[in-house]
């Protein structure tokens, strides 16, 4: 990971070079056509609070095939995973400029369910606005295919027995809820072991360190081959082909769990979105377009990810989403700060 030194203001510096020679600037609203026309004039910054390699770079760099040609601008990436993503957020808010070319790609879901129980010091929505959700990605729970669980009843019958471990990607995360509900509806029992990223997930379920996983279920379908999706926390399964038709939670245990889905989103500092509204609605703008464009569909299933999980969302439905997330996490705040529960 490459650190870089924060950059110096455009009008920093045209401020002091004017104030050297005996100058006054002129006025913001003379300057305001210039300045537009201007933006973006540099590369775009992005931090990711996550781990390299994980499925929010391979989106977001998908995204970026588009959108980047959109803007006139390279992206450039920062990946930053401890602490569930709040050390990525704080250093977004408190160390990155805000300027329009510092963003943050986030996965709304997981994060806003982190920023609720572990309180941070940023605040939403007054440090950072999402604006362009990319996806829906239902929350799934799966076994390896050589496992004797079969279906989500047999499951529930197994960790009744005994309490069965789980892969997590991280503990506050969407999946997570839908198995301590899905525990406290049946009487099931389990282990929750987060591993910092899907990636690491996998991987303890294939060397049989985990016997179950809850994970969001694009990658998981991309691993297809070795692994059996047993359910989804949502009203529909959208991937019923592909899942061999694995039921709802709901459907099967009558139920009524919450959609739990994840979704990534691209953020700037609200700052400068509120101060600089033309320049927010060209991000905005060109974000439609590039979710909308060819490049990033055709990058995305390159990626090997379905392409029925790319659904845009604008700054309103994310800011629902997330503070839904939020109202969520709340009601579960005792079981997602517990060290694990059995």
């Amino acid at each position: 990971m490459k650190t870089k030194q924060p950059e110096v203001s455009r009008r920093s510096v045209f401020g002091g070079l004017a104030a050297a020679a005996g100058l006054t600037l002129a006025p913001t609203s003379m300057r305001g056509t210039a300045a537009q026309a201007a933006y973006p004039s540099r590369n775009m910054r992005v931090i990711i609070p996550t781990g390299q390699g994980g499925g929010a770079e391979k989106l977001a760099r998908s995204f970026d095939a588009a959108w980047s040609k959109l803007l006139g601008q390279p992206f450039e990436y920062e990946f930053h995973p401890a602490a569930a993503g709040q050390v990525g957020y704080t250093l977004y808010v408190q160390r990155r400029e805000k300027n329009g070319h510092n963003l943050l790609f986030g996965n709304m879901g997981p994060e806003m369910i982190m920023y609720a129980t572990q309180k941070p010091t940023y605040k939403f929505p007054q440090d950072f606005t999402y604006f362009c959700r990319t996806d829906i990605d239902d929350s799934c729970v799966f076994v390896r295919r050589d496992s004797p669980i079969k279906d989500v009843k047999m499951l529930v019958e197994a960790a009744k027995k005994r309490p069965l471990n789980v892969a997590l990607s991280r503990i506050p995360h969407p999946a997570t809820i839908g198995m301590m509900a899905l525990g406290d509806a049946t009487g099931a029992k389990f282990n929750y072991i987060p591993y910092g990223g899907g990636n690491p997930s996998f991987m303890a379920m294939l060397s049989g360190e985990t016997e179950v996983g809850a994970l969001p279920i694009a990658n998981t379908l991309a691993l297809n081959d070795k692994f059996k999706i047993l359910g989804v926390f949502n009203s529909t399964n959208m991937f019923a082909a592909q899942t061999e038709n694995a039921p709802t939670i709901n459907a099967t245990f009558g139920t009524s769990i919450p959609d739990l889905s994840s979704s990534r989103s691209w953020a700037v500092h609200t700052e400068w979105a509120e101060a600089n509204p033309q320049q927010f609605e060209l991000l905005q703008r060109t974000a439609k377009e590039a979710h909308a464009a060819p490049a990033f569909r055709e990058a995305w299933v390159k990626s090997g990810n379905p392409v029925e999980a790319l659904v845009w969302g604008d700054r309103k439905t994310c800011h629902d989403y997330a503070e839904a997330m939020v109202k969520l996490a709340l009601q579960y705040e005792k079981q997602l700060t517990a060290r694990g529960r059995g």
